[in-house]
């Protein structure tokens, strides 16, 4: 019941509204400055102390601190002469640096509430393709290369390919072929893995090849090879106990993202929006268009 109320979007608003006030009166020790008072409140300096310390890896020296204290006092001094001459309006760097500090608040209270066993199971279920482990093969492969042997190669290929076939190649199958930078073999590779080392033409092409006898031969941009697929695994989606982190960090992502929208939605409703001039004609049209469409 009370995990299900501090997903409501209303009573995240209020908590929030609630915690700014809270950490503003923890600040300014819960008295109001006059307009030309600046009070330094003992939690103040508390922070500042405490900021020192974790660069310093000690606390500040009297002198230190009465360092620390004259520069927040002129960065309060700068900070409110440029509000009171209006240097923060149409900074576009200040107001994304404010929605970014009202982001980072949403998203702490998103992060407050984590998921049940049982969400993330069902998130796991909703979104299998996401985490769905792509076929993966284990191969071997012989290459000949297109450039050294000419006109040769394909007969060559086929050759070398009847030999291994009948069980008369090397005991090393790549010593048949040719000197290559190319992996004679990969291991339980997916065919991102595969195309990222032979090109996306080999990969689709091992992939339909038999297991467990050599195959080809089989065309890159590189040259020609003889592959012999020795496992194949099929496509399959995990448990979630086997990638339970990985699950969790897209479901916070996931609930982050969810919870900003709520936050913002809330906090736009405040206002009324208004577009003038012919811009909001263009808006009437195109959402007019889409409409009809």
């Amino acid at each position: 019941m009370i995990r299900r109320l501090l997903r409501e979007p209303l009573l995240q608003f209020l908590l929030i509204g609630t915690g700014l006030f809270l950490v503003y009166e923890a600040i300014n020790g819960g008295r109001s400055e006059a307009p030309r008072e600046i009070v330094i409140s003992e939690a103040r300096i508390e922070a500042l102390a405490e900021n020192f310390a974790s660069v310093w890896m000690r606390p500040p020296t009297a002198v230190e601190l009465k360092g620390l204290i004259d520069d927040y006092v002129a960065e309060e001094v700068y900070y409110r002469e440029a509000i009171a001459t209006g240097l923060d309006q149409d900074d576009t760097v200040i107001r994304r640096r404010l929605r970014q500090k009202m982001e980072f608040i949403s998203e702490n209270v998103a992060d407050s509430v984590g998921p049940t066993e049982a969400e993330l199971q069902d998130y796991l279920v909703q979104n299998a393709g996401k985490f769905a482990r792509p076929a993966e093969l284990s191969f071997r492969q012989v290459y000949l290369s297109a450039e050294r042997r000419g006109d040769t190669v394909r007969a060559d290929a086929e050759r070398l390919l009847a030999e291994l076939q009948a069980g008369r190649g090397p005991a090393d199958p790549a010593e048949a072929g040719d000197t290559t930078l190319l992996p004679a073999t990969m291991e339980v590779a997916s065919p991102q893995q595969i195309a990222s080392a032979f090109g996306e033409e080999f990969a689709r092409q091992v992939d339909e090849t038999p297991v467990g006898q050599w195959s080809g031969p089989i065309e890159s941009t590189f040259g020609v090879h003889l592959v012999r697929v020795d496992e194949r695994v099929a496509a399959n989606a995990p448990m979630l106990v086997e990638i339970r982190p990985i699950v969790l960090r897209a479901w916070q992502a996931e609930h982050r993202r969810r919870q900003n929208e709520s936050f913002l939605a809330a906090l736009r409703g405040k206002y009324e929006v208004r577009v003038e001039g012919s811009a909001a004609e263009r808006l009437a049209v195109r959402d007019a268009g889409s409409a009809v469409r």
